[in-house]
């Protein structure tokens, strides 16, 4: 065949072609973000996902697509991640203090990556088979935050050393719970002060908590790493005010809430992380591959206004040691 003949040949059947052939773009990549609370498209902890995930050459809205699906409570997060599997997305993120998330994505595939940054052991809560070799499809970051419940209770006794009984608020749905009581009973000890544990699921049951913590003259409060009441930070912050409880908690954004002060991991380092890993995968690393990354670096954050509200005075020593101090 002469080569005038082929040219003509190839731009006939070209002509031939649909026009919708023609208007077809490549397909780009799409995350499905799975998080606690309302608002998942905004914020800085999304913000930090942005950046990691950029880290890697991923920009949303030029070549990544990201669907934002969020839960206020645990019960709802099954459901959206059996949504986002319909969907056909590439790799599911959840940026979560509790396990509910993960787990409820866990559930919906055994085949779609899912990269998570959770407060929770991912072992024990049966993520993933171990920290330096996950298996399967869930990998992320584990920042630890419901380890630190001794470290909680120190500072708590430190800005009220005249307190002897302090009340620790908990979500006995959370499958590390009695890991957890027991140890902040052990360091409640042996600070000398009383530990009362206190149950919420729901936000009356946060509401009953404080009651109890009223009527039970528990002079202070140390607030787990949930899902569930890091949703409800303004809840929290508003009932500690209400009641005049001192209150610790673990991320700053229950202090920028109005919280007293938190001891914690920053969530918005962890999801760098996490949209860094996100980004990875998305160029053909395996989740399988990527070793469990834990937070090493805390900060411990204070708020004056309720301090003041409170009618503490917190110490020198204290104040020295904060990373930040909000007046």
């Amino acid at each position: 065949m002469r080569r005038r003949e082929f040219v003509t040949l190839v731009g006939g059947v070209v002509a031939g072609w649909p026009l919708a052939a023609w208007a077809q773009q490549p397909a780009v990549p799409v995350i499905g973000f799975l998080s606690s609370g309302t608002n998942a498209s905004s914020g800085r902890i999304a913000d930090a996902f942005s950046q990691g995930l950029s880290e890697q050459g991923y920009v949303e809205g030029q070549n990544v697509e990201i669907i934002y699906r969020s839960a206020d409570r645990t019960e709802g997060f099954p459901a959206l991640a059996a949504d986002l599997v319909r969907r056909r997305v590439a790799l599911i993120v959840i940026p979560d203090p509790g396990t509910g998330a993960a787990l409820g994505a866990k559930l919906a595939t055994g085949s779609i990556p899912i990269v998570f940054g959770i407060g929770s052991d991912p072992v024990e809560a049966g993520l993933v088979a171990s920290l330096s070799r996950p298996g399967g499809n869930l990998t992320g970051v584990y920042f630890l935050n419901q380890q630190l419940t001794a470290k909680h209770l120190e500072l708590l006794h430190k800005i009220t050393p005249n307190v002897t009984t302090v009340g620790f608020l908990v979500n006995p749905t959370t499958p590390a719970v009695k890991v957890q009581n027991r140890e902040a009973e052990t360091a409640a000890r042996s600070l000398g002060l009383n530990l009362t544990i206190l149950n919420a699921t729901t936000p009356n049951e946060i509401e009953a908590a404080f009651a109890t913590v009223v009527d039970r003259q528990i002079g202070a409060l140390a607030i787990d790493a949930d899902s569930l009441f890091f949703v409800q930070r303004d809840l929290l912050a508003a009932l500690a005010a209400r009641h005049t409880v001192p209150a610790i908690y673990s991320a700053r954004e229950y202090v920028e809430a109005g919280g007293l002060m938190s001891y914690g991991a920053r969530l918005s380092d962890t999801l760098r992380v996490v949209g860094n890993y996100a980004g990875r995968i998305l160029k053909g690393t395996k989740p399988a591959d990527l070793p469990v990354i834990q937070s090493t670096k805390f900060e411990f954050v204070i708020n004056l206004k309720p301090a003041k509200a409170l009618g503490l005075v917190v110490p020198p020593t204290l104040l020295a040691t904060a990373d930040e101090v909000i007046e």
